[in-house]
Order: C-alpha cells, then sequence, then structure tokens
C-alpha cells in the first residue's frame, strides 16, 4: 500500500493548500475529505487571541484603511475654489474650507494673499482663521449677504463655538465707505436696512466680527478696518484674548465702535492700536454681568469715548483693569455711563495720557478727560450704583475738565484720585459751557467749566492732584472745583494745587 504525506507546516499557517499524495484508496480518500473539511472550519491561526495566566491578552495588529482625518489641519480656501480676485464671491468655497477644517477636528484655514469677498462666513469650533499678509477678506455690501435675523449681520461670525480665532497679519475689511448715503465732516449719514423694523433707524448696518456664546476666543494680529458698524464683538463669552489687533474706522462714521465687550467673562486686551469714529473699547451688560477685564499697552484715538462702560447697563461689573493706555485727540477720555441699573465696582484705571478736545455736539461728549455718570435713561429705568473707582497717576492735556455726576439714589462712592496732572487750555472753536448727560438724563444743560464738577458723590479722595489752567483763557476756568456741599459729602483733599501757566 502507498502512503500519503501532509505537508504539516502549512497547517500551521492556516488553510493553505497542503501537498497531498493520492492513492486508489477509499477509506483514505474519505479520510482526507473529512480532515480537509474540518480545517476549513477553522479560524485562521494569525488571528487568534491567546489568554495567557500571566499577562493580558495579545491583541492583534489591525492595519486600517488610511483615514482623512488630520489634526491639526491646515488647509487654503484657495484649494476649494475660491479665486481671491475681489469681484466674485468666494464665501461658498470658504465655508466649504471651514467646515472640512471642523469636520477633521480643527485646524486653521488659510487665506493666501488676495481679496476675498464674502457674505457671511460662520467660524466653527476648533478652527482659526488665518489671513496672511497680503490678504483682505472683504465684507459684502448687500443685505442679501448676512442672516435674515439682524442680530446675526456680521462678517464673520462665531455662536457657541470654542477654541476660535483670527490671526494671520492680513486684513478684515467690512467696506464700511460704501454704506455711507451722505459723507459730512460733521458726521456721515448712514444706509439703513430697516426694512424689517428688527433695529433701530441708521443703526440698521453689519458688523464686522462676531464671537457669541464662544469659549477660548483668540483674536490677534490683524487688521478689522472700515466696519460699516461695531468692529470687534465679543458676546457673552468666556476667556477671551486680543493682542496686536490694528482697528481703523472711518472718523466720521457714527457707531464704528473698536471693541465691544458685552457681558463676557475673563477677556484680555492688549497692544491693540484703536483709531476709530466712535467708542474705542466698549464693556456693556444686557444680557449678564462683566467680570475680570483687563485692557493695557493700547493707543486709542476716537471721535466718542477711549474707554466707557455702558450705555447699556443692566447687569453688574466688576474687576476692571486699564493700564498703560495712550488716548490722543479723543472726545472723551475715561468713561462711564451707567443707565439700566447695573451697579459698578472695583475698576482701576492707572498709568493713562490723555488728550481730548471738542468735536460737534452731535457726538456725545464734551472734552472731559474722566467723565463717570450714574443717572436712569428714562422713567421705567432701575437705578444702579457707582463705588470703588480708583484712577491712579492719570495725565491729561483738556479742553474740558473732569466730570462726575450721580443722582440722588445712586451716588457715586469711594473714589480716589491719586497722582494726577491735569492741564486745561483751549485750542478749538467750537463752544464750550455744557454738560453732556446724554443719553437719557438730562440731556445737554448750560453750565460753566470747571476743573472737577462733582454732583451727588459720597466719598471722594484726591490725592497728589496737580491742575494747571492756561493764563490767557482764565476767564473761561475761574473755578477748580464746582460742589455743592448739599449733594457732595466726603471729601479729601490731600496735596491737591491749582494754578495758571503760560501757554
Amino acid at each position: 500500500m502507498g502512503k500519503k504525506s501532509i505537508n504539516t507546516d502549512s497547517l500551521e499557517k492556516g488553510p493553505t493548500r497542503s501537498t497531498i499524495q493520492l492513492i486508489p484508496n477509499m477509506p483514505t480518500m474519505i479520510f482526507i475529505f473529512q480532515l480537509a473539511s474540518l480545517l476549513l472550519l477553522l479560524p485562521p491561526i494569525q488571528s487568534r487571541r491567546t489568554t495567557s495566566l500571566t499577562g493580558p491578552p495579545a491583541t492583534t495588529t489591525i492595519k486600517l484603511p488610511p483615514s482623512d482625518r488630520c489634526h491639526p489641519c491646515t488647509l487654503s480656501v484657495t484649494d476649494f475654489g475660491a479665486v481671491g480676485d475681489g469681484r466674485r464671491y468666494d464665501t461658498v468655497a470658504i465655508q466649504a474650507a471651514v467646515d472640512a477644517c471642523f469636520a477633521s477636528g480643527g485646524g486653521y484655514v488659510k487665506f493666501p494673499p488676495g481679496d476675498y469677498l464674502t457674505a457671511t462666513i460662520f467660524l466653527r469650533s476648533g478652527v482659526t482663521l488665518v489671513v496672511e499678509e497680503g490678504a483682505r477678506v472683504l465684507g459684502g455690501t448687500r443685505m442679501e449677504d448676512y442672516p435674515v435675523d439682524s442680530d446675526r449681520w456680521y462678517v464673520v461670525l462665531a455662536e457657541n463655538a470654542t477654541e476660535v480665532g483670527i490671526t494671520g497679519g492680513g486684513v478684515i475689511d467690512g467696506q464700511g465707505l460704501k454704506f455711507v448715503v451722505k459723507f459730512n465732516e460733521r458726521k456721515n449719514v448712514m444706509v439703513s436696512w430697516n426694512a424689517t423694523g428688527s433695529c433701530d433707524g441708521d443703526e440698521c448696518r453689519p458688523r464686522l466680527v462676531g464671537f457669541i456664546g464662544c469659549r477660548n476666543v483668540r483674536v490677534s494680529n490683524v487688521a478689522l478696518t472700515e466696519p460699516a458698524y461695531w468692529c470687534l464683538h465679543i458676546v457673552r463669552c468666556e476667556n477671551t484674548r486680543i493682542h496686536d489687533v490694528s482697528i481703523h474706522g472711518d472718523f466720521n462714521t457714527p457707531n464704528n465702535d473698536g471693541i465691544d465687550i458685552e457681558s463676557s467673562n475673563n477677556t484680555f486686551i492688549t497692544r491693540c492700536n484703536i483709531n476709530t469714529g466712535d467708542d474705542a473699547i466698549c464693556p456693556k451688560t444686557y444680557d449678564g454681568p462683566l467680570y475680570n477685564l483687563t485692557a493695557r499697552d493700547c493707543w486709542i484715538r476716537t471721535k466718542s469715548s477711549a474707554i466707557k462702560l455702558g450705555s447699556a447697563s443692566l447687569y453688574d461689573f466688576r474687576g476692571l483693569f486699564f493700564d498703560n493706555i495712550t488716548i490722543v485727540d479723543s472726545h472723551r477720555g475715561l468713561g462711564m455711563q451707567i443707565r439700566d441699573g447695573g451697579n459698578v465696582t472695583d475698576v482701576i484705571f492707572s498709568n493713562i495720557n490723555i488728550s481730548t478736545r471738542y468735536y460737534d455736539p452731535s457726538w456725545w461728549g464734551r472734552a472731559e478727560p474722566i467723565y463717570v455718570t450714574n443717572c436712569p435713561r428714562n422713567s421705567s429705568s432701575k437705578i444702579g450704583s457707582i463705588s470703588n473707582i480708583h484712577f491712579i497717576n492719570i495725565t491729561a492735556n483738556s479742553e474740558n475738565g473732569v466730570f462726575l455726576s450721580g443722582c440722588k439714589d445712586g451716588l457715586i462712592s469711594d473714589m480716589k484720585f491719586s497722582n494726577l496732572n491735569l492741564t486745561y487750555r483751549r485750542w478749538t472753536n467750537y463752544p464750550a459751557g455744557l454738560v453732556d448727560y446724554r443719553p437719557g438724563c438730562r440731556g445737554l444743560v448750560n453750565h460753566s467749566m470747571a476743573g472737577i464738577i462733582m454732583e451727588q458723590v459720597k466719598g471722594l479722595e484726591v490725592r497728589n492732584v496737580n491742575m494747571l489752567w492756561a493764563k490767557d483763557q482764565s476767564q473761561w476756568w475761574n473755578n477748580p472745583l464746582d460742589f455743592r456741599p448739599s449733594t457732595v459729602n466726603n471729601i479729601s483733599l490731600i496735596n491737591f494745587r491749582s494754578g495758571l501757566f503760560d501757554k
């Protein structure tokens, strides 16, 4: 009888073909058939797991197909079809790049040099726009370029996102001058998209950049120019960092605020250059309180207030710090307009150089270097309070004096002036002799100028304050301190000096 031989090495490698010598013997053939059938039922040996009594189970290494995900990704809008010629809209390509970056786990969306005309771009979590030097993102000027809801009218908008930002050294341009109906050196007349009645008068215009309900926002090394309305809007955000940002708005355009921080907490602003028509840095409280805001090392020029708390002030402000700021040619320096019942406490202004002058009275402001007011906006408004405010190392060269005004049930209390040098002289031809309570309250009221006007104040310490007056203008500046004891109490003057100087 012949004998079959089986290659056992091949069995250890799984059900591969065996070398078999067939012989014409029926029992043997039946055995071979049964053995082959049994082997086919067994799983491949290389796929088995073996259990060890002395360690964890051995795992099998499985090679997966290549993945389309990357983290962090760097994508270019041009790879998605953006042309960057400033004429054709690149909205679809830009949004596709943002969405792809988000889907991949986050990263960077780059704009190479070029002009990218767009409707609203919706920024997503984990995505940073990198607008490179030589690149401009141009906001559309048609109403259909923006969402139906006017609260979402922004060129770039992030909603309820985390870890989002803008950087790169380029420009985001709102093309604000295309929204001017009539150019006027006093104040431009602006277009109004008030067809739906959802916003007020000529304030119906798109903002430039907005972050709403976001966390961990970063905006740096970018130029934001010519907003049609507010420029950079931070709303109900946590942990925002804004640094090395240049903001430029037309000097005659109303409502083109620089940075509006609204009901947001833990905000840090540094090394920003803001040159615009309306308020430059403006904390507000519409929907909740505002805590822990720091702004430092900035340069500001504005036709309105350089720094202004309010006038939207329905909730509290606490823990604000402004340091090492230069303010030039502005209508008002450091301001508070509390009108809606919010309380302001624990605020420090330090190491600030101020130059304020008169502009047309259609703009709020009367060249005050420091302006602190608390009064109800209207008869139905609640009354808030202002307390524990400290001004330290302030130098001002101004056409008007300091104005402090509380109200009967909302006194200004516990305020300190330390190391102030106030120089007063006139150099424009605008009329003086008015006190500005706007918005609301008493409007514009005739009142002679003074070094410091105080109303409804309880507790003011003036320490190391030097007040100088232009000698040839003394007929207008004949009252260093203007207050009535019936409304002003607990005033302390320590090393206070007042004198004339030759221009």
